[in-house]
């Protein structure tokens, strides 16, 4: 499913026009990574956890060559399911 095929999904379920739908996803998915980018989570019960993760430093493989690279720490979102989702998938 990709955005446009949400927000028609949303509209449908809410009675919302889909220009209404689609602000609302996208104040979501802003607050969302306003948040995460602030080093804080964002747990919505019964569906899951986002967060923050750092990722260290390490060194990996150029696959057309084979010559070893270093590859930079850095930070990655991270979800966990929660109970509830995990339980209906």
């Amino acid at each position: 499913m990709n955005k446009a095929e949400l927000v028609a999904k949303i509209a449908d379920d809410t009675e919302l026009t889909k220009t209404q739908a689609n602000a609302a996803l996208d104040a979501l998915t802003d607050t969302i990574t306003k948040t995460l980018k602030g080093g804080g989570k964002v747990t919505l019960v019964g569906f899951g956890t986002f967060t923050v993760k750092k990722r260290a430093a390490r060194t990996g493989r150029n696959p057309q060559t084979g010559a070893a690279i270093k590859i930079k720490a850095k930070k990655v979102a991270k979800f966990k399911a929660g109970k509830e989702l995990a339980g209906r998938i």
